[in-house]
């Protein structure tokens, strides 16, 4: 494969002077030469008419003579090499007498033919004479006339020529060392200087003014270096901190910053990606992730994707994460590449799926109590004169629960929404003591429906102090219904108030099925619900969150689960005693 060369502005205005001055120069050889050659013809011609005039008189007494006039004829020619012949003839135009060609020439091509009047005294005409010239002479003095301008001109074309050679190599050397220059301090070698020895004038005063221009820039680096390098530290210390994912890019697509989170979201070593193109990024399941999307950013135009970045998800490591990419650009506004912001949206996701999960059990936990309300109530209205006291107690009394349930919903629902918009609890001194005693008594029904029991043990003396009944009162009933709902048949629920230092514990214990391990973290998360194989009790999942809501965010308390696969759970809330005086203070 050959290797096209692309000539520069100045080797094409080079070669087109060489051309131009070649032409120039030829066409004046071409013209000198002519006009010399049309001369020395012009001269000849008028040298063949001397010599013929000559002989016209000289022989003109010589015609009677004809052994004279051939003695005298032969002897000319004989004497002369540019003479080729001399013919004479009378005045009836008869050959007198002709010459021998010269033997030098061909006699039938003389070059120059010339005829004089031999004219007598008398004025009469006795005849011509005809001289036939060579012209060797002319042909001699011609070439050597050629060849001397040729070779002057020749002389003056390669002279021209390297002069003009020379003064491009110089041109060039003092350009070349300039490029030179240039390339140091592209290259960061600011103070560099240029020697101006053996150049002209002009290009004296660049190579002055480019070494000062490279002095004052190793002053300013000598100068800004430090701060540059701080500002660039602490630029890299913010894009180091920052809470999101960070992975900035050039225009070439390599990686050349990944901060600390970046490596977590993305399971990344340290430095492992430096370098790299982002497009060789594979995921936990093996997807190029970025690959697509960064062409499609490519693809893009700058001003639509600085308006509206692109944004997409991806999945690391059952890690669901936001991808944001935005292009980045200088003060001047030039493109230098692109930077990824990664968040983290697991736990969004999650909810997500926890708010559809709980919208969809809200919905059917609201469908059954309406529907069992609605069919019951229709039975009353329609068919109650039929039924007896006792049937119709029946049916009121299912309806009354299952308001009691669908009150139970709406108000976890309401307390949901009340403290998902951070309303306050306002306390007062209450007994704690009232409040379980209230609490077991809201869920008598329940236990006496399941055919269990709830035994209460309590510390004497516990003192009254600052917290929201209300909302104590909603928790405990809260834990209360949760060990019911699990607690089988004929079993036993315990119930402990106990005072320790400053701080009461309220436990509440069943002996269900358990709870694993793995649940026992997320448990008090909204929406959270445990199903597994041995129960599938239906709720909304907030009863446990609301529990720790209120204990935690708004009474500075602590809830804790302790509990065994099989070995029923044990629920407690810890509450800090805090009296009138002490919350003044």
């Amino acid at each position: 494969m050959t290797k096209q060369v692309s000539l520069t502005t100045q080797n094409r205005l080079i070669i087109s002077g060489l051309i131009l001055s070649t032409v120039l120069i030829v066409a004046i050889a071409v013209f000198a030469i002519f006009n010399i050659q049309k001369k020395l013809n012009y001269g000849y011609q008028n040298f063949g008419q001397i010599v013929s005039r000559a002989l016209a008189i000289e022989c003109t007494e010589l015609a009677s003579s004809h052994e004279t006039l051939k003695s005298h004829a032969d002897t000319i020619v004989a004497s002369h090499d540019d003479i080729v012949f001399i013919e004479f003839r009378d005045a009836d135009g008869k050959l007198i007498y002709k010459t021998d060609a010269h033997k030098s020439v061909n006699p039938k091509s003389p070059s120059i033919t010339v005829n004089s009047p031999m004219i007598t005294d008398d004025n009469k005409n006795a005849g011509s004479v005809t001289v036939g010239l060579s012209g060797s002479i002319i042909s001699q003095i011609s070439a050597t006339t050629r060849a001397s301008l040729l070779f002057v001109f020749s002389v003056a074309w390669i002279v021209f020529a390297f002069v003009i050679l020379i003064n491009t190599y110089l041109i060039t050397r003092e350009l070349r060392i300039l490029h030179e220059g240039v390339h140091k301090i592209s290259s960061g070698e600011f103070g560099f200087t240029i020697q101006d020895k053996e150049v002209s004038s002009e290009v004296k005063e660049l190579f002055n003014a480019f070494n000062d221009m490279s002095n004052k820039l190793h002053i300013y680096e000598e100068q800004n270096i430090e701060q540059l390098t701080l500002e660039r530290n602490k630029l890299e210390a913010v894009l180091m901190s920052i809470a999101n994912g960070v992975v900035v890019c050039d225009n070439n697509d390599s990686v050349v910053l990944v901060n600390n989170h970046a490596h977590q979201l993305l399971d990344l070593e340290e430095n492992q990606m430096l370098d790299t193109k982002i497009q060789n990024y594979i995921d936990t399941e093996g997807s190029y992730c970025f690959k697509d999307k960064i062409e499609e950013f490519k693809d893009t135009p700058l001003a639509v994707m600085e308006k509206k970045p692109l944004e997409f998800n991806i999945q690391v490591d059952k890690r669901v994460i936001k991808s944001i990419i935005s292009p980045m650009f200088t003060r001047n506004k030039d493109y230098v590449g692109y930077i990824i912001v990664l968040i983290d949206m697991t736990k969004e996701a999650e909810m997500d799926a926890m708010r559809s999960t709980f919208i969809s059990n809200v919905s059917h936990e609201l469908r059954t109590p309406v529907t069992v309300l609605r069919s019951y109530i229709d039975t009353l209205y329609n068919y109650g004169n039929d039924f007896d006291y006792e049937t119709q107690k029946e049916f009121i009394g299912t309806i009354n629960q299952e308001i009691i349930r669908l009150n139970g919903m709406v108000n976890d629902i309401l307390d949901f929404s009340r403290m998902e918009a951070n309303a306050q609890m306002e306390k007062s001194l209450n007994s704690i003591d009232e409040v379980v005693n209230t609490s077991v008594e809201h869920v008598q029904r329940l236990t006496n429906e399941h055919n269990l029991t709830i035994s209460v043990t309590k510390e004497e003396n516990i003192p009254q102090f600052l917290f929201n009944y209300d909302g104590i009162e909603r928790a405990l009933t809260n834990l209360l219904s949760n060990a019911i709902k699990y607690s089988p048949e004929n079993g036993e629920i315990k119930v402990n108030l106990n005072k320790k230092g400053d701080e009461i514990e309220l436990t509440v214990t069943d002996q269900g099925c358990g709870i694993a391990p793995e649940h026992q973290k997320k448990i008090f998360d909204r929406f959270y619900r445990v199903e597994n194989n041995i129960h599938t009790i239906k709720g909304t999942g907030l009863g446990l969150h609301l529990v720790k809501t209120t204990i935690e965010k708004y009474h500075s308390g602590k809830i804790f689960v302790h509990s065994e696969i099989g070995k029923g759970a044990t629920f407690g809330i810890i509450l800090p005693i805090c009296t009138v005086e002490e919350s003044i203070v």
